[in-house]
C-alpha cells in the first residue's frame, strides 16, 4: 500500500520547488536586462574582500539586496549573523565550502546559505566566477563576520 503524503507536506513541496523556478527564471531575466549596463556599476569598494573580489550593487530595498559579484580569485571564510544568502552561478567555474559541505560550482548552479553558515568561494577555471547574490534582509555589507583558520 502506498504511503500517504499529508497534504501541508505536498504543498510545501510543490510551493518550494515553483519558488525555485522563479528564483532562476527572475534572475535570468534580471541579469538579461541589466547586461548593457553592468559596466556601468560603480564597484563597492570592500577591502574584507581584498583585490581578488569586485562587488556590483544592482538593486535594494529594505528586504533585500543583489549583487554582482566577480570573483577573480577567492572568498575569504565569513558568516553573516542577520542574513541569508542565495547565489547563483552565471560564468565560471569553483568550488563552495558551505560550514563541512564541499560544493561545485558551475554556471545555473544555486545555492542557499543560511544565516549563520561559514562560507567561502574559490575560483577553479580561467575565467573569474561571475555571481548574482541576492541577500535579505538589505545588505550593506556590515554584517559580513571574517572567521580565522
Amino acid at each position: 500500500m502506498p504511503q500517504q503524503v499529508s497534504v501541508w507536506a505536498f504543498v510545501f513541496t510543490t510551493m518550494m520547488i515553483r519558488l525555485h523556478s522563479l528564483f532562476f527564471a527572475l534572475s535570468f531575466l534580471f541579469v538579461a536586462q541589466l547586461n548593457g549596463q553592468l559596466l556601468k556599476l560603480d564597484v563597492v569598494s570592500n577591502t574584507l574582500l581584498g583585490k581578488s573580489v569586485e562587488v556590483f550593487p544592482l538593486a535594494s530595498d529594505s528586504l533585500a539586496s543583489s549583487f554582482l559579484i566577480y570573483i577573480h580569485d577567492e572568498v575569504a571564510a565569513h558568516y553573516h549573523a542577520e542574513h541569508s544568502e542565495h547565489v547563483l552561478i552565471l560564468e565560471g567555474t569553483g568550488t563552495m565550502l558551505l560550514n563541512d559541505s564541499l560544493i561545485q560550482l558551475k554556471p545555473q548552479t544555486a545555492v542557499f546559505i543560511p544565516r549563520g553558515s561559514i562560507h567561502s568561494a574559490k575560483r577553479t577555471g580561467d575565467k573569474p566566477l561571475k555571481v548574482l547574490s541576492i541577500q535579505a534582509p538589505f545588505f550593506d555589507g556590515a554584517d559580513r563576520i571574517p572567521v580565522r583558520k
